[in-house]
């Protein structure tokens, strides 16, 4: 989950954290849909020595260090066939559970207790999957999905999610990168109904969070608190989409379907107001 997030700056021209001020002008920041699974680069808040922070470029995909080249990381990325003709499925990193983040040998763990940094997002989008029932009224196998935009509420266009990251040298080039992972928790009442397959979302911080979570006096205790905060759902909304809205112009824009089942509590949900019609 949370593999595809929007950044479309509108009306906030400046970022304040722990009372460092920045025009965002100066950043390439604008993604109407950042597909994580490009494995391209995405701007990060990073902290600064002088105790500021920074934006900067990481590729989206924390890459462990005993990978030894580029070869080696399509494979862990994508998947491969070994010689015996057998399947090693793909391992996904763009995304790192909270609640294990500092579990003993866990890939995550030095970075979480060093290296933490904030992505930069104004959406992100998730599937809900609705089953549909068969002739005999029973649920289906095989769900309907529909995706969903969801944001957090309020006069800014951004929300700031953790994250963590590391460098990765290919040691064949000696090319180095920087790479990093967004922090995942167990879902509020708005996201388990949405994404309700897996129930989990994004670790959306509020400005005096993402402050501490940069800074670099945490204890275990408290970075494992931080990385499991819950965005409250009172202050997100959200609505569904067309299912193409990766291509779309204006991928925000509503879409109502007409075999969709509301979400219990319609409140938190934005009005859905243009075309009516079936979802392909």
């Amino acid at each position: 989950m949370c593999y595809y997030r929007g950044i479309t700056i509108k009306n906030q021209d400046t970022l304040k954290i722990n009372d460092v001020e920045k025009d965002l002008s100066q950043y390439d920041l604008q993604a109407l849909v950042a597909d994580g699974f490009n494995y391209g680069t995405t701007p990060v808040i990073v902290p600064k020595a002088d105790c500021g922070w920074d934006i900067v470029q990481m590729e989206w995909g924390f890459l462990p260090h005993y990978l030894p080249n580029r070869e080696a990381v399509e494979k862990f990325r994508r998947g491969y066939t070994d010689d015996k003709g057998k399947f090693h499925p793909p391992l996904t990193t763009l995304n790192a559970i909270g609640e294990e983040l500092l579990l003993p040998n866990k890939m995550y763990r030095n970075a979480a207790l060093r290296r933490r940094c904030l992505f930069i997002s104004t959406c992100f989008y998730e599937w809900r999957h609705v089953y549909p029932l068969g002739k005999k009224g029973q649920p289906l196998k095989t769900p309907i999905k529909y995706p969903y935009q969801v944001r957090v509420k309020g006069e800014k266009d951004i929300h700031l999610v953790a994250g963590i990251w590391q460098t990765w040298t290919d040691k064949e080039t000696g090319e180095t990168i920087d790479t990093c992972s967004l922090v995942t928790t167990k879902a509020n009442k708005l996201m388990e109904q949405i994404h309700n397959s897996k129930k989990r979302m994004p670790v959306i911080l509020t400005d005096e969070l993402a402050a501490e979570w940069i800074s670099d006096d945490l204890t275990e205790e408290r970075i494992a608190e931080i990385a499991t905060f819950q965005y409250p759902a009172e202050q997100m909304e959200a609505w569904p989409i067309h299912k193409d809205f990766k291509n779309a112009h204006d991928p925000s824009e509503p879409f109502a379907y007409e075999d969709l089942p509301g979400l219990d509590d319609e409140p938190l949900i934005k009005p859905v107001t243009n075309q009516i019609g079936l979802g392909f």
